[in-house]
């Protein structure tokens, strides 16, 4: 039995170029380009943590309609298993492991995404093509350069705007991090000149008369208490912080009012660009921590805060949606919807997530989620529509989202120029339902540690790290990975796996 399933294994790895994203490349005639392309990116968000995806505690509506007049894939990928090095991937077709300094970002680090001088990124292939081009929401990927700590108190720029956004209305990091404020077009919003902004991420630091967790408990919400030191400093809105702000009082966000400030800006954002063609990259705080859903949806789901902000995610797709509609876009509008990463309950404080998700596995049927290597980590949901062009239904294609940046930048008609988006393939075919396969290999990251896994078919390859040997599996069968092939397989496969792997690794493969 296992000499038979190993033979096959062998078969399909001699069938893969050795270096295994260097498949040729899919140019199809393409129909015509869509008037506007909305990247709608959901945070933290599992494979079932939704009632689109199986989970009848947490109903989207929204969601639901999404994808049943869309595909849904149930085998798409982000490229690593957190936050800002997903996002970077998504944005730059690059894989952010084969670039310094894109881990997890604190709230006042520099821009780590190429301008547009440097390399062609997603919104400026969408700026060459005509789209007008807009960023709300988290954007996580640094703000400035240089060695100067960033002046919050003035106009910030490399940002958004020189790496391809028209528009933006950005919170700086995650809403755990400070500062705690919007930023439009590299500017601070409601920002008093006489209260400047100051912010530090010194380990040790701490601002005269600053309120924390540790001195001010009194002032925390219930579900804004820390579970760990990280999250325990700069209380702001009732929630503490990781790093240490003071100033700007009038320019702070209100969290239960997060989802609705973005979402008015995305609307605004939809409504002014009526009549030409537009890109917008949505990325909602929904539903990472801190997790303080607005009173609409506080207590409605059945998932505690947890589901509550969920319903406040499907809220804002809704909206996103009827704005589309009213300015004309619907009947041409390619619409993805995705998350950053896969899920994590407990992630920072003491928000009630772990008593009331104890029955819960967020990314069913696999397991793991955020920060790990486990197929939990890096399965996202993913839907796309587009009325007439993409027809309903189901898609269990290998996709990732490292492939949106070239294949929509084809579609849009605009010449990729060799070395930008070294690592993303046109897949129009898969993520328009043409090809049932998707990629023939795909690699997952886990950024916490740098390790690499790599997917074939079905099968998931781990490579070894520190005094872990490399492990194998075969997720049709076992999808919570479980059972390890590695020991019974023959070296002489186990080593295919780690050539593919090094290539990959130690390779871009030609534009």
């Amino acid at each position: 039995m296992f000499r038979l399933f190993f033979s096959v294994i062998f078969a399909v790895l001699s069938l893969l170029p050795l270096h295994a994203d260097s498949t040729a490349e899919q140019h199809p005639a393409q129909p015509d380009r869509p008037r506007a392309i909305v990247i709608f990116l959901a945070d933290d968000l599992g494979l079932h943590d939704t009632s689109t995806y199986g989970c009848a505690e947490v109903p989207c509506p929204n969601l639901d309609r999404l994808a049943g007049e869309g595909l849904l894939f149930t085998d798409a990928h982000s490229t690593t298993s957190v936050c800002t090095p997903s996002r970077f991937s998504l944005l730059t077709g690059k894989y952010a492991w084969r670039q310094r300094g894109t881990g997890v970002l604190d709230g006042d680090a520099k821009l780590i995404l190429p301008t547009k001088q440097e390399a062609l990124t997603l919104p400026a292939a969408m700026q060459l093509a005509g789209y007008r081009t807009a960023a709300i929401g988290k954007w996580h990927l640094g703000l400035g350069r240089g060695n100067q700590p960033t002046n919050w108190n003035a106009p910030i720029a490399p940002g958004p705007r020189e790496v391809g956004f028209d528009y933006s209305f950005i919170m700086a990091a995650t809403a755990d991090r400070v500062p705690c404020v919007f930023l439009r077009n590299g500017t601070v919003v409601g920002l008093d000149p006489k209260d400047p902004i100051e912010v530090s991420y010194e380990p040790g630091f701490r601002f005269d008369e600053e309120r924390t967790a540790e001195t001010h408990p009194e002032l925390l919400k219930p579900w804004g208490r820390p579970r760990n030191a990280q999250h325990a400093c700069t209380i702001i809105d009732g929630i503490s912080r990781i790093g240490h702000m003071r100033g700007g009082s009038a320019a702070l966000w209100r969290d239960q009012d997060l989802a609705d400030r973005i979402t008015d800006e995305a609307v605004n954002f939809i409504r002014e660009s009526a009549g030409r063609p537009i890109f917008l990259y949505f990325c909602t705080n929904d539903i990472h921590v801190p997790r303080d859903p607005h009173r609409r949806f506080r207590g409605k789901s059945g998932l505690g805060i947890r589901g509550d902000v969920t319903l406040q995610m499907d809220d804002s797709l809704g909206r996103i949606r009827r704005a589309l509609e009213e300015a004309g876009y619907a009947d041409d509008c390619l619409f993805i919807f995705t998350s950053d990463n896969g899920p994590v309950i407990n992630d920072g404080y003491l928000d009630g997530s772990h008593e009331a998700c104890a029955n819960h596995n967020p990314a069913a049927p696999h397991a793991g989620g955020k920060y790990g290597i486990l197929e939990g980590g890096t399965r996202v949901p993913f839907v796309v529509c587009w009325p007439g062009r993409v027809a309903p239904g189901r898609s269990a294609a290998l996709v990732s989202q490292v492939d949106l940046a070239r294949s929509l930048a084809v579609l849009a008609g605009v010449e990729v120029p060799e070395g930008s988006m070294p690592d993303s393939e046109v897949q129009l075919d898969a993520l328009m339902g043409r090809d049932a396969q998707g990629r023939g290999c795909l690699v997952e990251h886990q950024a916490m540690n740098n390790r690499l896994a790599l997917r074939v078919g079905a099968l998931k390859y781990v490579e070894p790290w520190r005094r872990q040997p490399a492990r194998l599996y075969d997720l049709s069968r076992d999808p919570r990975e479980e059972r390890d092939l590695a020991p019974a397989a023959p070296a002489e496969q186990l080593q295919r796996f780690e050539s593919l792997l090094r290539e990959i690794r130690e390779s871009v493969r030609p534009q």
